[in-house]
């Protein structure tokens, strides 16, 4: 009940913020609305609030008392993160995104619709971008008005900076590495460490602590966060070949369509036989994968053993980030949240 209730003061947070901000875009033109009504949709509909969560409890590690600014500071992690997933999914030309159509292809709907002129792809990819630009720059907002003072403040700045830089790098890296055809699991984690781990965990952890007036917990959030970061993603992209498409909200088998060269896919062409290489290579990155598709590429995943050693990795990696916490000199009843979201984030099903 408590990480419900957590859960919808971030929502809460958000809508409040939003609120305040939409009138401004009203005012420069009418044209406007179906952008603001876009970001209000995207924002407010889903999301696990994993990076506020994580946040907030790395601030209440510190033994710093509960209230607003560290739930407002904390929910600005949710504009940062609608920015990454718009751009994801115009770079991996997604379709769906929790469950809806992608923002990109809500704006060309909406072209075809009006019976505008140009390509409606081009139009819906260029107001997607927008709009993930204008959640990046009220990102920085919601934290510079969160309440908390100026030296807090201060403290922030390079830890959100350091995370906005490595997330946008780990990007990069997971682009590049498709290009290349992926196949060295050593760069798939190298993609996973500086894409999700230190965004989505770490960063929030530090960015918690030194609102909290404690960065000497940084050292252990980065022993705790780093590798459960790492068994996060790697759990997303188990998810993303076997998961349940009414649980995660995108068709089954996306990230084999898209051609996603995780850890998961390197391991299976590290491994795969000759027969088995030449399916791999002529199925992942096929937009046109069908049902049959997917079940060989799982079964070929599945045969030489790479989902096996996924697993491993990621309980590997949730036992070293809970042996960091074990001493660790944190508040007691943020200890305990902080081992409950290990679990949550290494067993999920979405």
């Amino acid at each position: 009940m408590a990480e419900i209730a957590l859960r919808d003061r971030f929502d809460k947070a958000v809508q409040d913020f939003l609120r305040e901000a939409m009138p401004a875009l009203a005012a420069i033109a009418d044209e406007l609305g179906p952008l603001a009504e876009a970001t209000e949709a995207f924002l407010l509909d889903g999301g696990k609030r994993l990076r506020p969560a994580f946040c907030y409890w790395g601030y209440r590690a510190t033994a710093a008392a509960d209230g607003e600014p560290i739930i407002r500071a904390a929910a600005s992690l949710e504009l940062l993160q609608a920015c990454a997933l718009v751009h994801d999914d115009v770079i991996d030309g997604s379709d769906t995104r929790r469950g809806a159509p992608a923002v990109h292809r809500r704006f060309a709907a909406l072209h075809r619709s009006a019976a505008w002129y140009g390509d409606p792809e081009r139009f819906g990819q260029a107001a997607a971008i927008l709009l993930g630009d204008l959640a990046l720059i009220w990102a920085d907002a919601m934290l510079a008005g969160s309440g908390f003072d100026s030296p807090a403040l201060q403290r922030a700045l390079p830890v959100w900076d350091a995370m906005r830089v490595e997330v946008m790098c780990g990007q990069y890296l997971d682009v590049v590495e498709q290009a290349r055809g992926g196949g060295s699991v050593e760069r798939a984690l190298r993609v996973a460490r500086f894409k999700s781990a230190k965004y989505t965990i770490e960063r929030p952890l530090h960015l918690g602590a030194v609102l909290g007036g404690r960065p000497d917990l940084c050292d252990v959030f980065s022993d705790y966060g780093l590798p459960l970061g790492e068994a996060f993603q790697l759990r997303d992209d188990v998810l993303g070949v076997y998961g349940d498409p009414d649980v995660t909200g995108k068709p089954a088998g996306d990230d084999l369509r898209e051609g996603k060269r995780t850890v998961l896919v390197a391991y299976a062409v590290e491994a795969a036989g000759t027969v088995q290489a030449d399916e791999l290579r002529r199925r992942l990155g096929d937009p046109q994968l069908d049902a049959d598709g997917v079940t060989v590429l799982r079964e070929i995943i599945a045969s030489t053993g790479a989902l096996a050693k996924v697993e491993t990795l990621i309980d590997e990696r949730v036992v070293a980030a809970l042996a960091a916490l074990q001493d660790a000199d944190i508040d007691s009843i943020a200890q305990t949240a902080l081992v409950d979201l290990a679990e949550t984030t290494s067993r999920r099903a979405v």
